[in-house]
């Protein structure tokens, strides 16, 4: 499928609020930018598919770092559908892939039937656009919502667990906070234990291991105002990084930002 220009239907795609009617226009090659925003309402997750042979260490691997790897779906092996989050194909409803080979990034397409195999095995991690919306409706402003760019994502110097090849750093993203906005982000993920929960560290991006923080790993850059708090998250790009370590001979996951819109609502991943 050839890459098609997001920024015409961008617009569109932010006024969706049915994840079903998301999935069709990114099924059908019509959108391949961001999806914060879109369907807002609904739980999006990160993908990772890797071949069955390295599903349990990575499976333990999620188990034993849930900030950044909360596990919400997982595929039988060679089966794209996903039923208990919807009506999906994961060879195709998601708006842009990156796949590893050998660890290295050698192919952004927007659909990876040509890549899906029998052995294949989908994970989906809980993504932290599931908490930005009840932090909307407490009055938070959200940077790269208001812009209608891509959260700012960096690489730390937070060691993961490993389990079997797989290891590395915690990859964070990043969302500019007043104080006051800051304190009742932190109340509000708490609550959100299966979307990377609370924050894991703000402020002074250095003791994280970030030396510049106008300049992202993943994402766009923010613009931090006088004022305001780096406030970080663990996010689900982090088995990007751990792929890079375990070097298996092929992994599929999402392009940064580009992620899966599921039909579970945020609410069910709510701590009672």
């Amino acid at each position: 499928m050839a890459k098609v220009a997001s920024r015409p239907t961008t617009n569109r795609m932010m006024s969706i609020d049915d994840p079903r009617e998301a999935r069709r226009i990114i099924r059908g090659g019509e959108y391949d930018g961001h999806t914060a925003g879109i369907a807002p309402e609904y739980v999006q997750g990160n993908l990772c598919i890797l071949p069955r042979e390295l599903a349990t260490d990575f499976a333990a691997f999620c188990q034993r770092n849930p900030k950044p790897c909360p596990v919400i779906g997982m595929g039988a092996p060679g089966d794209p559908a996903l039923p208990d989050l919807g009506d999906i194909d994961i060879r195709t409803d998601v708006p842009r892939y990156r796949v590893f080979k050998d660890g290295k990034l050698t192919d952004e397409p927007a659909d990876i039937r040509k890549y899906w195999s029998d052995d294949l095995v989908t994970f989906v991690i809980g993504c932290s656009f599931s908490f930005e919306a009840p932090m909307l409706q407490e009055g938070i402003r959200l940077q790269h919502v208001d812009r209608n760019t891509t959260v700012p994502m960096y690489r730390t110097s937070i060691d993961c667990v490993p389990a079997g090849p797989f290891r590395g750093k915690m990859v964070v993203s990043m969302r500019p906070l007043a104080p006051a906005d800051a304190i009742r982000a932190i109340q509000i993920t708490s609550r959100f234990p299966a979307v990377h929960g609370a924050p894991v560290h703000i402020g002074l991006p250095e003791a994280i291991g970030i030396r510049d923080i106008m300049r992202p790993d993943f994402g766009d850059a923010p613009e931090m105002k006088p004022g305001q708090l780096p406030v970080f998250w663990g996010c689900g790009v982090t088995p990007q990084v751990a792929v890079e370590s375990a070097r298996p001979r092929i992994c599929i996951t999402h392009k940064p930002g580009a992620m899966l819109i599921t039909d579970k609502r945020n609410t069910s991943l709510a701590a009672l």
